[in-house]
């Protein structure tokens, strides 16, 4: 039993460091908001017109 209590203090203490780690993040860490671009080609907004459509593919 002595190493199942081990193993779960181990346990804790590193899920305790981890929860630590992020509620540091979370404090102490503030996000530069910035512009995002995405560039979308002009053919898949609008694509060129073919006129008839072509079934038979080789």
């Amino acid at each position: 039993m002595p190493t199942l209590f081990r193993f779960l203090f181990v346990c804790a203490i590193l899920a305790g460091t981890v929860y630590g780690a992020m509620l540091a993040l979370v404090t102490f860490v503030e996000p530069e908001p910035r512009d995002v671009t995405i560039r979308i080609p002009s053919e898949r907004v609008n694509p060129p017109a073919t006129g008839a459509v072509n079934t038979t593919r080789k």
